[in-house]
């Protein structure tokens, strides 16, 4: 049960950062519009967002890879396990 409940909180997460990067492209977008407008307020707005969604972003990354690593670290495991039943043979 845990691991499916870890696999569901991982596709979440994913799906998270996904829409994450969606606001980043947003945020480039606003930039780049108010460059072309010339509009200065629009500009500080857009790369306050900009960086509100990194601050966001910095935290979904590290808890993925953490996950990623003790994926890594169950599966080196239970192979070393393995390798040392079988050697006991």
């Amino acid at each position: 049960m845990k691991k499916i409940e870890r696999n569901h909180k991982e596709k979440e997460d994913m799906l998270h950062l996904v829409g994450w990067i969606l606001f980043v492209l947003c945020a480039i977008f606003f930039i780049a519009s108010s460059l072309k407008n010339q509009d200065t307020l629009t500009f500080i707005g857009s790369v306050l967002f900009l960086i509100s969604c990194l601050v966001f972003i910095i935290p979904l990354v590290r808890r993925i890879n953490n996950s990623e690593n003790e994926k890594t670290k169950s599966y080196n495991t239970a192979t070393v396990a393995d390798a040392k039943s079988r050697a006991a043979e």
